[in-house]
């Protein structure tokens, strides 16, 4: 027994020995950035004819026009005077754009990490009038494994990677990739100085905005703060300030003077009573999830979508009490599949549910919502709703889908606008 011991002393002596001091090859996946420098990013704006929509993201609506975001690449302008046969008419290419809004003849778009003011007076000639500069977080985007190198915020903003393989020696524990940690660099220089940002009414977003307007103002959020911009004077907005909220949050909703803010731990409520100044009211936690949030008198509808790097295992709509605005309550849960945005119109609650489809709910009785579907379109993949009193629109991964559900016993599909992307 004592010689078995001795061997297995000698044994672990010898491994530790050999971890502390060999070398070992390793051999990992690199992410160079490709770059835009910024001369080429802030000359970039330009209005071309209507183009094919390849890669749909948030959609917003204002005096009979639908603006439809093709991720990264610009905005779609759809002349929506016809809901049966909506035209395709121009494109604003915009690098970097993700989110925007409008007031008055404005549009506010953002490109990477600078804030434009559009004008769309005219809609055949939309121009650019004012640019802020490094008014939003500088962005890594997501690269699928590796590691990142050769980062330098100097050369221009990443507009994607080229991959390659390495091999390298390392000494025991003391990894060649430690040097490069992944986490913490998606919004890389949050706090980074911020510079003044050099018809009447606004238009309406769908639940996954991270850009909303109130009053004079227009609320912006990166994943950590939310940033006030004052548009009083709409060609030339100005900064006024950044707030603080939590990490991870996602969604802007504006709902009678308050500001709900979706985020994958819970949801914020502010007051806008002063809107240059929003106040923490309350918040509501739950699983951590992604989830945009929708309000309806007494009742917000939140969607928490699990899997990936959502966090949460199940996917499900929770009703919301708000009925006391400062002690928000969970009423009830349904389960779902893969909720994306979700919209409400009065007692009628529309429901993304991602490879299931877009749900419509009578909603009059939270408390049975499940048990009041009106409609299920299972054939599409839904992504965001804006319903407009009689008409809804949806955008979803293969197009821009228009119903009528002035009779909720007979909803009909009025257009579709296809995706042509791979």
């Amino acid at each position: 027994m004592k010689k078995v011991l001795a061997s297995l002393i000698f044994m672990s002596f010898a491994l530790a020995q050999f971890s502390c001091t060999d070398k070992i090859e390793e051999t990992f996946k690199v992410n160079k950035p490709e770059y835009m420098s910024y001369a080429d990013l802030r000359s970039s704006f330009s209005l071309k004819s209507g183009e094919i929509i390849q890669q749909p993201g948030k959609i917003y609506f204002k005096d009979n026009f639908i603006f439809i975001n093709e991720y990264q690449k610009g905005i779609h302008v759809i002349n929506n005077t016809d809901p049966t046969n909506p035209q395709n008419i121009s494109f604003i290419e915009i690098p970097g754009n993700v989110d925007m809004a409008v007031k008055g003849d404005k549009l506010y778009a953002d490109s990477y990490i600078d804030l434009l003011t559009i004008d769309i007076s005219d809609m055949d000639n939309i121009t650019e009038v004012d640019r802020d500069t490094s008014v939003f977080p500088y962005i890594i985007p997501d690269y699928e494994d590796g590691i990142l190198s050769d980062l330098d915020m100097r050369k221009g903003v990443i507009v994607g990677y080229t991959e390659s393989y390495e091999t390298t020696e390392a000494i025991g524990d003391h990894h060649y990739y430690d040097k490069f940690p992944r986490w913490g660099m998606e919004f890389a220089g949050a706090d980074m100085a911020i510079n003044k940002v050099s018809g009447s009414g606004t238009g309406t977003g769908g639940s996954m905005a991270r850009f909303t307007l109130y009053g004079d103002y227009l609320y912006a959020i990166d994943k950590a703060s939310l940033h006030l911009f004052d548009v009083s004077d709409g060609s030339d907005p100005t900064f006024t300030k950044q707030i603080p909220i939590s990490w991870q949050i996602e969604t802007l909703f504006p709902y009678k003077q308050m500001l709900f803010i979706g985020a994958q731990n819970g949801m914020f409520v502010y007051s806008l009573q002063n809107p240059a100044n929003p106040e923490f009211i309350s918040q509501f936690r739950h699983a951590t999830a992604c989830d945009p949030v929708v309000v309806n008198g007494d009742y917000a509808y939140v969607t928490l979508r699990g899997g990936n790097l959502c966090g949460a295992l199940e996917s499900q709509l929770d009703v919301i009490d708000i009925s006391i605005i400062e002690a928000p309550k969970l009423l009830k849960e349904y389960p779902m599949t893969e909720p994306y945005g979700l919209g409400v119109d009065d007692e009628i609650l529309f429901v993304c549910d991602g490879n299931d489809g877009l749900k419509i709910y009578n909603a009059s009785d939270p408390l049975t919502i499940a048990d009041n579907m009106l409609a299920h379109y299972k054939e599409i993949n839904a992504f965001d709703v804006i319903p407009l009193g009689n008409v809804l629109l949806m955008i979803g991964a293969d197009g821009l889908y228009q119903y009528d559900y002035s009779d909720l016993k007979n909803i009909k599909l009025l257009s579709h606008i296809r995706v042509y992307g791979d």
